[in-house]
């Protein structure tokens, strides 16, 4: 599992699209803190907004766009061992749970060192890190790298799961911040099962994000674990 997970870890740093990831990430973390008083003058902000008005765009971003960044770099994290046949050689050295496990806290761990990073940045101009926003955030993370695992078990060809994680980077936001807040009594129950709804919560059910994500993973193990490589 360790060395699954620091190969995987490794791999994440290499390549231009991480690249241009981690630039998009740093750079919208420092110019959004760094003109964040001058958004508070424009727009009247309560106390507890203004507060945290430094990272809001960082949250934004990922918010947005984390599970389209995620699923373009990861969305072929297992099926492409499959296709290319390594996955075979890979079960006969360990499980295909710690496969599977040790790609998710590979992905998991350079993502939270790109949003440590960012927190860091935005606290050169806040003076502070804000230990609850930061710990929403990663838990959002969770759940949008689970995500992207359970399809790329799902699913055995990387162009299709590149396909779908544009497609759910893209639609999944939109849906997922309308079913928060419309009023259907037919659909407004999604809401329990996406990550949104506890986010726009100010209290401590954002960790039920991480219950969300350990679900995925679960399902995710099952069906690879009866799955022929």
């Amino acid at each position: 599992m360790y060395v699954m997970g620091k190969r995987e870890f490794l791999n994440l740093f290499k390549g231009v699209k991480s690249f241009i990831v981690i630039a998009i990430l740093l750079v919208t973390s420092y110019y959004s803190a760094k003109f964040a008083n001058v958004l508070m003058s424009g727009v009247e902000l309560s106390s507890k907004e203004a507060e945290n008005i430094h990272t809001v765009g960082l949250l934004g971003l990922l918010l947005l766009l984390g599970q389209l960044f995620i699923a373009g770099l990861s969305h072929d994290t297992i099926n492409r061992e499959t296709q290319e046949r390594t996955m075979r050689f890979l079960v006969t050295r360990t499980s295909r749970t710690s496969i599977l496990v040790g790609k998710f806290f590979g992905i998991w761990l350079f993502w939270i060192s790109c949003i440590t990073i960012s927190f860091l940045l935005i606290s050169i101009f806040a003076q502070k890190i804000d230990i609850f926003i930061f710990s929403q955030t990663i838990s959002l993370v969770t759940c949008q790298i689970s995500f992207t695992i359970l399809l790329s078990v799902l699913i055995p060809r990387p162009g299709i799961t590149m396909f779908l994680g544009v497609v759910t980077g893209l639609v999944f936001p939109i849906l997922g911040f309308y079913l928060v807040y419309t009023s259907n009594v037919w659909v407004k129950w999604v809401k329990f099962i996406t990550p949104y709804y506890y986010l726009e919560r100010e209290d401590f059910t954002f960790l039920v994000i991480f219950l969300l994500a350990g679900i995925m993973i679960f399902f995710a193990s099952f069906i690879f674990n009866r799955r022929e490589c």
